[in-house]
């Protein structure tokens, strides 16, 4: 068992979790523009995956410690970031003559400015959240009870996302009771995303504390999301 710093020696699936962090969370990014009806619900079309990130942000805290999930949080900024600057300069360049899909390309990749940095400030803050509280829960209850872990840091970390991310975007272009609906329903989907896939985690989770020889407890580690 770790009690601290669990990514000072090199683990068998650590790189290949963040990597498919990384690619869930530019996938997210990618179908997002589309508008979805599920049930009742209007959404965006990354309500498919990106809840998932936080599901992969609660394996890392939990397995490997806070570090592991920080390493990643920061991948999956930079990925995101490179993905906008590289779409908006790709629409920028001049098409080839005969090349009729300039307005296509940009409905896919040209991201809003006002969405980009709502969702950069929002996915940020919202993983940290979301990994300081399964960190610090774990501590709390000695590494008992992992749905309370998962639940409880889903509940802050995805509101604090989907507040973030929905009032940044959306603050005087929609009316503020149309704004708390967008609120609400995108939380009751994400948290109810959790729910569902929380045996599902168990079983991860469990498989990998075992192949892994890892169960991270972060005493005295640095919850600054600046360390590196």
């Amino acid at each position: 068992m770790e009690r601290n710093g669990a990514e000072r020696r090199r683990f068998l699936y650590l790189d290949a979790l963040t990597t498919g962090f990384v690619v869930v969370l530019l996938v997210s990014n990618l179908v997002a523009q589309k508008v979805c009806r599920i049930g009742p619900f209007v959404v965006s079309g990354a309500i498919l995956l990106f809840p998932i990130t936080y599901i992969f942000g609660d394996i890392f805290t939990e397995v490997y410690g806070f570090a592991a999930s920080r390493r990643a949080i920061w991948l999956g900024v930079a990925a995101t970031a490179l993905l906008y600057l590289m779409g908006a300069l790709t629409i920028a360049l001049p098409p080839a003559p005969g090349w009729h899909n300039q307005e296509a390309f940009r409905t896919v990749f040209g991201f809003i400015p006002r969405i980009v940095a709502a969702s950069l400030i929002a996915f940020w803050v919202g993983e940290f959240a979301n990994s300081y509280v399964m960190a610090r829960m774990k501590i709390w209850t000695g590494g008992k009870g992992l749905w309370t872990r998962t639940m409880g840091s889903t509940v802050v970390g995805q509101g604090v996302d989907t507040v973030l991310a929905m009032t940044l975007m959306f603050a005087g272009v929609v009316g503020w009771k149309t704004l708390g609906q967008i609120v609400v329903e995108s939380y009751l989907l994400k948290v109810g995303y959790e729910v569902l896939a929380t045996p599902l985690t168990y079983v991860v989770v469990g498989w990998l504390k075992r192949v892994e020889g890892v169960d991270a407890f972060d005493v005295g580690e640095s919850f600054s999301p600046f360390r590196f």
